[in-house]
């Protein structure tokens, strides 16, 4: 079976997806970094009156004469704005935030204002008309569109659907991203581990990237290497409504690989098998009904890989963010020379340091797929396109920060 390219692979997976997930509507407080389902419009113009922009004194322009005296009649602050009308040769003493004044059209700035006796000032430098003045809908008027859907609500954005008078938000509900290992040699961390095995990471890897990319993890422990185990533990995703399934290893062809032959007893439909990519060749993808399977590597490294290649993007495609299919590469210069590369796409661990030409990516020497150790030091992936030339320190290159 031909190996198909990881943007190719990439796009299936997407163009698979069923549909968004639904929306729920949820108080304000509990919308950080949720996912919008529908645009946001403003309820309110901000500011909803003119206001100054800083403290001084609300004047007439034609009035800032340097060495004239004008007579302070009022104090307008913020929420206690004054309630007359400023005339010829008069100012009121004004507070950033607060109302402008009916009959000023600028601000002189405190620094540019001398006090003579208790209500009269002295101007030393004149000022534009509208000088440090806010004006009615500088921010945002009543009916703006301010934030689109598939936007996820960060500290900015929150705080602008709180500044438009929202108390609720539609937000897309969080996937929920059932994840099986599989495999006779696994054992929970605390466990015993026999002559034969070895402790489970994989499944607390991608739940760490299943939470972060916005979805819910749903363990589902692990699958021994038999059918009715995997018919069973498959059933308790589907029962539960799982968007998405991802199994851990078993996806290969070996005597003891039953995950595929597993999945398609259930009824899958295979999306494709086999990555050009490494680490993470034996990746798999299917639809189970409304449900998005995902068969990634046994081995830690690949699995990892995998998960934020492909089931990122996935979640992210499921709460309806446009750009789930953007490139999340960057430029980046090669730290060391790196030999010709064959038909499969390198994703290579690497330190990372900051150069004046930019992100210089420096692969470690070992890159064994089950070696966690020197992923969880890697700052970066450094790519390296299938069929690529031999490269010298300093060529360019496409990296992927890891943190």
């Amino acid at each position: 079976m031909a190996l198909t390219p990881v943007p190719v692979a990439r796009k299936a997976l997407l163009d698979s997806v069923p549909a968004t997930t639904p929306a729920e509507t949820l108080p304000l407080a509990q919308c950080a970094g949720r996912v919008l389902a529908a645009d946001v419009t403003a309820l309110r113009t901000q500011p909803p009156f003119a206001n100054s922009a800083m403290d001084g004194y609300a004047v007439r322009a034609d009035d800032l004469v340097p060495g004239s005296e004008l007579n302070v009649i009022g104090e307008s602050a913020a929420g206690r704005s004054f309630a007359g009308s400023l005339a010829q040769g008069q100012a009121v003493r004004i507070f950033t935030g607060a109302p402008i004044p009916e009959g000023a059209d600028t601000i002189l700035i405190q620094e540019n204002a001398d006090g003579v006796g208790s209500a009269t000032i002295r101007v030393r430098e004149g000022a534009p008309q509208g000088r440090f003045i806010r004006t009615a809908g500088l921010d945002f008027s009543r009916g703006d569109v301010l934030l689109q859907a598939g936007r996820r609500l960060d500290s900015a954005a929150l705080g602008l659907a709180a500044a438009a008078g929202h108390p609720m938000l539609p937000v897309r509900r969080k996937p929920l991203v059932a994840i099986l290992a599989t495999g006779d040699e696994l054992v929970l961390p605390g466990e015993t581990v026999g002559p034969d095995q070895i402790v489970a990471s994989n499944s607390f890897s991608l739940a760490a990237i299943v939470e972060q990319a916005g979805a819910i993890a749903l363990d589902l422990g692990i699958a021994r290497d038999n059918h009715p185990d995997l018919a069973t533990r498959i059933g308790r995703a589907q029962d539960a409504g799982a968007d998405v399934l991802i199994t851990l290893g078993g996806a290969s062809v070996g005597a003891h690989d039953l995950v595929q032959e597993a999945l398609t007893r259930k009824g899958m439909a295979l999306g494709f098998w086999k990555i050009a990519m490494r680490p993470g060749k034996p990746m798999m993808t299917g639809r189970l009904g409304d449900m998005v399977a995902i068969g990634l590597p046994g081995n830690p490294v690949s699995s990892i890989v995998c998960g934020h290649l492909f089931v990122v993007p996935l979640i992210e495609a499921l709460l309806g963010m446009p750009s789930a299919d953007r490139d999340r590469s960057e430029p980046g210069i090669l730290g060391r020379d790196m030999p010709a590369n064959d038909e499969r796409e390198d994703y290579l661990r690497s330190d990372l340091s900051l150069t004046a030409e930019g992100w210089q990516a420096t692969p470690f020497d070992r890159q064994d797929s089950s070696m966690l150790g020197s992923l969880a030091k890697a700052l970066a992936l450094a790519i390296r396109p299938a069929f690529a030339e031999p490269a010298k320190k300093g060529d360019p290159c496409r990296i992927i920060r890891l943190r």
